[in-house]
């Protein structure tokens, strides 16, 4: 072990002795063999070196000189401090900041913390031009770290000092090293009084074997370090933790974007050829397509045309005319007469292209690579609200304006896939259940009243062996609450791969596992509640291996309604015995609508070979055991009025602060055969189908 170790930090050791002075480019012979290793749609990416000016004799404006630009992708797990990065850098560079997290335009991200979409910004710094992209952290959303990689030169890796890496740093970093982006490494956090120096040496040592897992070259290997306290807004190329004042700034990190990213290598005499990134809608221009210039000049009016990759060849899709150019500076949009190759700019005038599609000159016909994306993992069944309450809330009911709400969001979010079901229902694939809820957040939001299916994985076959999907987690919790949340997780059929204390934190304990996805679908409620809140979880898909097994028992069963009407004090009275209740007094409920979750499991022991009379007599108590597990109840029962008065008969109805479950809790709650009523002021659960008779002629079918 002292051998890894000792070449580690010589390695280390090294390279800050020389970090004061930039590597001289390597000779062209030994940049030749790395070149011919890559795809081909990567050799125009090539490595540049970042100190030898190309010839601008033939620009005419320098406005438009490639070597002014520097693309740079901020990448990083969940919470590690991307967001409050880009906000520093911003007024670092003169851009009005109207609020916190101001790169979190989207309402939802406000409200829960997290960035959603990837979102593109310029800030101009010591005459150059750094087009920044902040990217989500979140592994349900890396189909958005995925389409923004291949706009970007380089990656700034924030990284947690405190925590190190964790499992979506290894995802976002394997996609960032695959396209040869050139890495800086910023340890954020450092302000923190358990991160010390020694800490931060040893997570650059795990970040170095993490490069060196993935494959990286020399060449990324010789990655620059700093030292950021995000959140005071300054960064350091050495460690500390109280900057002079004069340094308390993000000169550094901006002074190390611009001599260690390399400018885009891009013909700007070539015809003009961009492929669309990013698309969006404006009411008064229409589709906006967004991406990175791959050659040429684009000027407002000039004529272009899209064009896609088919099977058959390049089809040519739609031509028009540049109606407007724009780009992103700061935290607002400015228009621009003309852009050059390298650039990252908005453009308006075509109503067809799409995400992956390219838009060239008039006279090119060569379609760009598109975008490879990972397969989608879960899929969830969107259909018609056809619950007897349907129609109260929302404004767009029918399938056919669902159908096409979730084709337009197929169209700007290639992470997810929509195909057309039966009687008005569309499968939805995606990559996790955060992700499609906050698809169907959205859609509650514009007015929509659906019903949605618990969600189901994605299985494949291959030499005739079932695979599943296996996620990576990790988890830090309380020693307490070790044993607890490792016994929930062996039900769920997850695997131990590593443990032990977190570096600074008495009293904490770190687990690494692998579990397939379907056995973490609901499970982030449960484990709040069984570490009282306290506990961290982070998950990002890992691979495909084989079925391991159904799952062990993860829920009880639940109280179903049996009566139409207004829910009622006196009835939840004598139903909270039963169990945990999902509804208050004063709201409508209808037969096969889930009030509730009861107190035993749904897993019935059946006996045979038993006599004739035990036989009789255990069927009854078989047939009095399902009952009680689904236990048929009235909760618009009423106390009926008599005119008579008698001790006991206005006693005061105190019932227990009922489970009010978010749209996430309920999409990891429900069973195969229930479903989510989501309307615009209201999540219901329901079984799916609502006879009793009919659910349960259902249940004596075999299942899939």
């Amino acid at each position: 072990m002292a051998g890894p170790l000792l070449l580690r930090s010589l390695w280390s050791t090294a390279r800050k002795s020389l970090s004061s002075s930039p590597p001289p480019p390597p000779p062209s012979f030994l940049r030749k063999p790395c070149l011919s290793q890559r795809a081909p749609f990567l050799l125009s990416r090539a490595f540049s070196s970042a100190t030898a000016a190309p010839s601008t004799a033939a620009l005419a404006d320098s406005a438009l000189d490639p070597y002014r630009l520097r693309n740079v992708a901020v990448i990083a797990h969940v919470d590690h401090g991307k967001t409050t990065l880009m906000d520093r850098l911003l007024r670092q560079c003169g851009a009005d900041i109207p609020h916190e997290r101001a790169m979190d335009s989207i309402s939802l991200e406000r409200e829960r913390g997290i960035t959603i979409a990837s979102k593109v910004t310029s800030i101009s710094w010591k005459e150059n031009e750094l087009n920044m992209v902040d990217t989500p952290g979140h592994a349900d959303f890396g189909g958005e770290v995925e389409r923004v990689v291949g706009m970007v030169e380089g990656a700034i890796l924030v990284v947690d000092a405190g925590e190190g890496p964790l499992a979506q740093t290894k995802f976002v970093l394997a996609k960032a090293l695959k396209y040869g982006l050139r890495p800086i490494l910023l340890l954020n956090k450092v302000d923190r009084p358990a991160v010390s120096e020694e800490r931060c040496n040893e997570v650059e040592s795990l970040v170095f074997d993490l490069f060196a897992n993935l494959g990286a070259t020399e060449e990324q290997l010789d990655f620059p370090v700093l030292y950021a306290s995000a959140k005071e807004g300054w960064t350091s190329i050495t460690f500390t933790k109280d900057p002079p004042a004069d340094a308390r700034n993000m000169s550094q990190l901006l002074d190390a974007i611009i001599k260690h990213v390399p400018p885009p290598t891009a013909s700007i005499d070539a015809p003009f050829q961009m492929l669309v990134s990013m698309m969006e809608r404006d009411f008064y221009l229409g589709r906006i397509l967004t991406g990175r210039i791959s050659s040429g000049i684009i000027r407002v009016g000039d004529r272009v045309h899209g064009l896609r990759n088919k099977d058959t060849g390049v089809e040519k899709i739609e031509e028009g005319k540049v109606v407007k150019l724009m780009k992103k500076k700061g935290t607002s949009m400015v228009p621009v007469d003309s852009a050059g190759a390298g650039d990252i700019i908005s453009m308006a005038g075509l109503t067809s292209p799409s995400i992956g599609h390219t838009v060239a000159n008039v006279e090119v016909m060569t379609a760009l690579p598109t975008v490879e994306l990972d397969p989608p993992t879960i899929s969830m069944t969107f259909g018609v609200n056809d619950s007897p309450l349907a129609g109260r809330d929302g404004t767009h009911l029918t399938g056919g304006k669902i159908g096409d709400r979730l084709m337009a969001e197929a169209e700007t979010n290639l992470a997810i896939n929509v195909l057309p079901g039966l009687s008005e229902s569309y499968e939805v694939q995606g990559r996790g259940e955060l992700q499609l809820g906050i698809l169907i957040e959205n859609m509650r939001r514009e007015g929509f009243e659906l019903s949605v299916s618990p969600p189901k994985v994605m299985y494949k076959t291959e030499n005739g062996q079932k695979l599943e999907p296996i996620e990576e987690v990790t988890i830090e919790v309380n020693e307490e609450h070790v044993g607890l949340v490792m016994e929930a997780l062996s039900h769920r059929r997850a695997e131990v791969m590593d443990m032990g204390p977190v570096p600074g934190n008495v009293g904490r304990t770190r687990l690494s596992l692998t579990c397939p996805s379907r056995g973490l679908v609901g499970y982030r409620s449960v484990f709040s509640t069984d570490t009282r809140g306290t506990g961290f979880m982070h998950r990002a898909f890992l691979t495909y291996e084989k079925y391991r097994g159904p799952l062990g028992n993860v829920r009880k069963g639940v109280l179903v309604s049996m009566g139409y009407g207004t829910i009622t004090s006196y009835a939840l009275m004598s139903l909270e015995a039963r169990g945990i209740l999902f509804v208050t007094p004063g709201l409508e409920t209808y037969d096969g609508m889930i009030v509730g979750e009861h107190s035993r499991d749904t897993d019935l022991d059946v006996w045979i070979s038993i006599p004739f009379t035990l036989c009789i007599i255990f069927q009854i108590l078989v047939a009095y055991l399902a009952i009680i597990a689904f236990l048929q109840i009235n909760p618009v029962r009423s106390k009926e009025l008599t005119n008579v008065r008698a001790a006991g008969k206005d006693e005061n109805v105190k019932l227990s602060p009922p489970r009010l479950m978010t749209l996430e809790e309920a999409i990891g709650y429900v069973a195969s055969d229930e479903l989510i009523e989501v309307t615009p002021k209201s999540i219901r659960l329901r079984k799916r189908y609502l006879d009793v008779g009919k659910r349960k002629s259902m249940s004596k079918k075999p299942k899939d």
